[in-house]
């Protein structure tokens, strides 16, 4: 059993039951670290209040305003944060977004403004929560963010997504080598295909389930549960010796040829 007791977890992206960032925080909450959940907007104030009851911490919990993409917000939440926990130890990005157009379209269409919005808010945004989480992680800790096998191969009507991936992966292992001498560790999940409300997005979704569930060892698709165990572990002490990778959590599709 990991024991989390003491610990402080910052989750982003937690937006519904459904989602894996819930699911995360479920696990981290069961064991006993305290959440803060930051929400996008004034529109999910309520409903990530809602969760923090669901998730049995009302009192103990905060729920935080925090739009990834304005660093104002960034530095403003994190100096709310301060001060109710002086120290925190894990940080959670479940963060990612492009424009609907980028993902429908061909992806030779994609657009200059739209390239920028996927990356900023998908990519960037882990760097600039790293730096204003850094000074808050004295004791050293866990940073991890979620990535997908479709920043390596190509899926259909992941496009833009699928680079911005590459990219996330590539800065997890450059924060790892930055925030190593603090004894902070970045790591990255890439889960399976889930049925969350984000994965509404990609057109032809229940195509890649389906091509799961055949070519994948287990022969079938992943549960939200099964990413918060991993993300639990991630977070704990028994991870101490893990920085900069990516871990697989997708019934093994990711090792499959044909």
């Amino acid at each position: 059993m990991i024991d989390m007791k003491g610990k402080v977890a910052v989750v982003f992206g937690l937006a519904n039951k459904r989602s894996i960032a819930y699911a995360i925080a479920e696990k981290l909450s069961e064991a006993g670290a305290t959440l803060v959940l930051c929400y996008q907007s004034e529109r999910l104030r309520e409903e990530s209040e809602e969760l923090i009851e669901a998730l049995g911490q009302k009192g103990t919990a905060r729920a935080i305003q925090c739009d990834v993409s304005v660093d104002e917000q960034i530095d403003a939440a994190f100096a709310q944060i301060a001060e109710a926990f002086p120290v925190i130890h894990t940080v959670v990005h479940s963060v990612a977004f492009a424009p609907q157009d980028a993902l429908k379209n061909d992806f030779l269409m994609t657009k200059r403004e739209e390239f920028r919005i996927a990356h900023d808010v998908s990519v960037y945004s882990l760097i600039a929560i790293a730096r204003a989480a850094a000074p808050l992680m004295t004791e050293g800790g866990s940073i991890m963010t979620l990535t997908y096998y479709g920043s390596t191969k190509v899926f259909p009507n992941y496009n833009v997504m699928g680079v911005a991936k590459a990219a996330l992966e590539a800065t997890v292992r450059y924060l790892a080598a930055s925030l190593g001498s603090k004894g902070i560790r970045v790591n990255a999940i890439s889960a399976g295909p889930i049925k969350t409300l984000a994965a509404r997005g990609v057109s032809d979704f229940a195509t890649i389930l389906d091509a799961v569930t055949a070519r994948a060892p287990l022969h079938r698709n992943i549960e939200q549960q099964e990413v918060g165990k991993v993300a639990l572990f991630l977070a704990s002490d028994l991870a101490s010796g893990m920085t900069g990778g990516v871990t697989f959590v997708d019934c093994g599709f990711s090792i499959t040829g044909i």
